[in-house]
């Protein structure tokens, strides 16, 4: 490994991998006879299964995105889930950082393009994992039974190839489309991703304040796997 990878396995604002809930959960899923790749894979598959994927949580500050808030709530969208993976994989001393891209998400629910006012989905979150001597990038945002739901192609992750959205879902339809890569990061860039989403998602803030997040703009957490539900029927 090299050596100039300290900022990738140290805690960070976000990533609080030093915090004694993160690091018991890793300790619950990894194996320590195991090598690095098939720990990373479990942990995955832990973060994309047991946290349930919902687009209305809060996000508005950085204590919205600890892993650690991830973790308590037991959903979240695709950026704190990369979050909480990044400081699992830190906790168990595997080398992870957070990538962003704009995506163009052609299933989204009406509910969810109501509230953006675009099927784009700005700084989608993923996580960027050191194995083998090369970086792999992992999405465990959407769970098992959301996939199976909305009729997706759930993003396995081998540890060797990237693991990115699908282009088309299991019928042929358009899912995900790749527009800008922001870059990886050891944290969140949450000055840069606020201000894209100001500039990107109006309605999401409210008139008054000018930057203010408009909370009620946000429909109950509950509401989204009815969403999803009810146009897949």
């Amino acid at each position: 490994m090299p050596t100039n990878f300290d900022a990738y396995l140290q805690p960070g604002g976000c990533v609080n991998s030093d915090h004694p809930e993160v690091q018991a959960l890793a300790r619950s899923v990894v194996e320590p006879a195991a090598s690095e790749l098939d720990n990373a894979i479990s942990l995955y598959y832990w973060v994309r299964d047991e946290i349930r994927y919902n687009p209305y949580t809060a996000w508005d500050n950085r204590e919205d995105l600890k892993a650690t808030n991830t973790l308590e709530s037991g959903e979240g969208w695709c950026v704190p889930k990369a979050i909480l993976l990044a400081a699992l994989c830190r906790s168990s001393n595997i080398p992870a950082q957070l990538g962003f891209a704009d995506v163009r998400n052609h299933l989204s629910t009406a509910r969810l393009r109501k509230m953006l006012q675009t099927d784009v989905f700005y700084y989608h979150g993923y996580c960027s994992i050191y194995l083998e001597g090369q970086w792999v990038k992992s999405t465990p945002a959407f769970n098992l039974s959301l996939c199976e739901r909305f009729h997706l192609k759930p993003l396995e992750f081998d540890g060797v190839h990237d693991s990115i959205y699908h282009p088309f879902d299991e019928t042929g339809n358009k899912h995900m489309e790749y527009l800008h890569h922001h870059g990886e990061f050891a944290d969140v860039p949450f000055e840069e991703m606020m201000a894209c989403f100001r500039q990107e998602y109006p309605a999401m803030f409210g008139p008054e304040s000018g930057t203010g997040f408009n909370t009620s703009s946000v429909p109950d957490s509950a509401d989204w796997e009815s969403d999803v539900a009810r146009e897949t029927r």
